[in-house]
């Protein structure tokens, strides 16, 4: 009787052993996992792409237009930017402020080597953007720190580009493409009359550039273009 009981124990014994190994493979496997997922997740988000919420009201109505009742969601590309380097005047990129540090986002105006015409409180009428700086500002220049509060800003300090908008549904649609050049847009609906102001804006924001004579640095691609992520300023 003893030997069987002892044989039980060990069997017991043997049992609990073997959950045990299984449960330490287990959590082995889960850390191996995240060490070779986290970096990837990490690189993917900061050199690829991601999604943030915008809040604020410096890019209205591009962003978070006073009609709409949700905050916009929309896709950062980082790729174009970090890895690729390509700018061009009219994208809607975030960056980091240099006042504070804090994720903003703004529009391009003009790039190195332009001419821009100023808006208050800058001090000088005209500034020319020096080379590796681009000239930013928001959407809507009564709510907004920009360019003609802190001056060119190096390009270094731009993290992405806001490429789509995925949220609210009404919405949804890359940046960059007014209505009106869509055949899909209802001529006199309320998005075709803000996208025929939008053009008119852009209109206006070129007047302002005199564009460089010379090619703009390597990478950058020349054409025509305080929201906060996820807080604004």
């Amino acid at each position: 009787m003893q030997a069987v009981r002892g044989v039980r124990n060990g069997l017991r014994t043997m049992r609990k052993s073997w959950r045990d190994f299984l449960e330490q493979r287990r959590t082995l496997k889960w850390t191996l996992s995240a060490l070779v997922w986290l970096p990837l997740a990490i690189f993917v988000t900061e050199y690829g792409a991601n999604v943030k919420a915008v809040t604020g009201r410096s890019m209205q109505p591009t962003l978070n237009p006073d009609d709409s009742t949700w905050k916009d969601i929309v896709l950062f590309d980082s790729f174009s930017v970090r890895i690729r380097h390509q700018y061009k005047r009219g994208d809607i990129v975030a960056l980091k402020s240099p006042t504070d540090s804090k994720l903003i986002v703004k529009r391009i105006v003009a790039l190195e080597g332009d001419t821009v015409k100023t808006l208050p409180p800058y001090p000088d009428a005209e500034v020319r953007v020096p080379t590796g700086h681009v000239w930013v500002e928001g959407d809507e220049p009564f709510r907004t720190e920009d360019s003609n509060r802190f001056g060119p800003v190096p390009l270094g300090l731009i993290q992405s580009r806001l490429a789509f908008i995925l949220w609210p549904w009404e919405r949804i649609g890359p940046l960059g493409q007014p209505l009106i050049a869509r055949h899909d847009a209802q001529i006199g609906s309320p998005d075709w009359r803000r996208s025929k102001a939008e053009l008119e804006r852009e209109k206006w924001r070129n007047s302002r550039v005199t564009v460089a004579s010379t090619s703009p640095s390597a990478g950058a691609r020349t054409s025509e273009g305080d929201a906060v992520v996820s807080h604004a300023a």
